[in-house]
């Protein structure tokens, strides 16, 4: 037993050699490389590549600037400033003060809030645009990001412009209770003010979209597009399965499932023809909207025509 105690030893020295110190998640973050399906990959050649592994064409998660520079290009949008609430307004107390949540958050993405806003322009269409940033508390809505949809809407609405909304969290943060499940109600309402105006509103899915966000503003869209492979879903997969009690498919709540069997999803678009079918299916509503309207006018002129020859 004692050769096998020295070889065992000697052979563990030898890993512990060999293997160094696995790296934390924040050399991860900093380092030039990223893990996808065949090991590292060059972060700049999956930047390149719009953030999609050329191998396997998973679609990585992606902040809010990243998008935009993908959909409009590099900076050529306006950011809009939306109003911020006062933080923590319930004093939540857990294992991490929610004050430090935020702190930590927008340290990371350099928001001051988990939805950016901004205005710009898609095949020359004026639109106005949110996105969420899973990044911060998991793209969870509260007070400070319903804000950011609304003023975003509002914007909209004064310069008669579509709303594009590009949407991922797993629904309304916890941290803020009731202020937070409000938002659901105050955003469904704003979009109905959307399509008062005959103003088309554009959602696209990505990865994950799920909860309160999928149960009020993630569906209420015109046209719904999602990116490949995005997880679309109200409550998860684990849920469902212990409460079905049945095994469910590999490729449940996936957007391509969820397009086939569901119907939630007109469309499933790669990220790099995002930006020309956006386009597309602008062109196509707004020309449809100014046709009704003319309709709609011209109705009008002649009830008035018939109402004075009748008088």
């Amino acid at each position: 037993m004692n050769w096998i105690t020295k070889k065992l030893s000697y052979l563990s020295e030898k890993i512990r050699t060999v293997i160094k110190k696995r790296p934390t998640k924040e050399e991860i973050e900093n380092s030039d490389w990223f893990s996808c399906c065949k090991g590292p990959i060059l972060k700049k050649e999956l930047e390149q590549n719009l953030w999609v592994c050329p191998s396997c064409n998973k679609h990585h998660r992606i902040g809010c600037k990243q998008r935009f520079d993908i959909i409009f290009g590099k900076n050529n949008y306006e950011i809009l400033k939306t109003p911020i609430p006062k933080d923590d307004p319930l004093q939540w107390k857990d294992s991490k003060s929610y004050k430090d949540r935020l702190k930590d958050a927008r340290k990371k993405t350099g928001m001051d809030c988990g939805i950016m806003v901004v205005s710009g322009k898609i095949n020359n269409i004026s639109v106005t645009a949110c996105a969420s940033d899973f990044a911060f508390i998991g793209g969870s809505v509260g007070a400070a990001e319903g804000e950011a949809i609304l003023t975003g809407i509002q914007h909209a609405i004064d310069n008669q412009q579509a709303f594009v909304n590009f949407t991922s969290g797993g629904g309304m943060r916890m941290f803020e209770s009731l202020i937070a499940l409000s938002q659901m109600t105050r955003v469904t309402l704003a979009i109905n003010e959307l399509k008062k105006n005959n103003l088309p509103y554009i959602v696209i899915l990505t990865d994950p979209t799920a909860g309160g966000t999928t149960a009020s503003f993630g569906m209420l869209g015109d046209i719904t597009f999602a990116e490949p492979g995005a997880i679309v879903a109200f409550a998860g997969k684990r849920v469902i399965q212990a409460t079905v009690k049945e095994e469910l498919p590999p490729d449940f709540q996936t957007s391509e499932y969820v397009e086939e069997k569901c119907g939630f999803i007109d469309l499933v678009v790669e990220r790099k023809n995002l930006s020309e079918k956006i386009g597309s299916i602008l062109s196509i509503l707004l020309n449809k909207n100014s046709d009704i309207i003319s309709e709609l006018n011209e109705t009008s002129e002649d009830t008035k025509t018939l109402t004075k020859a009748a008088s």
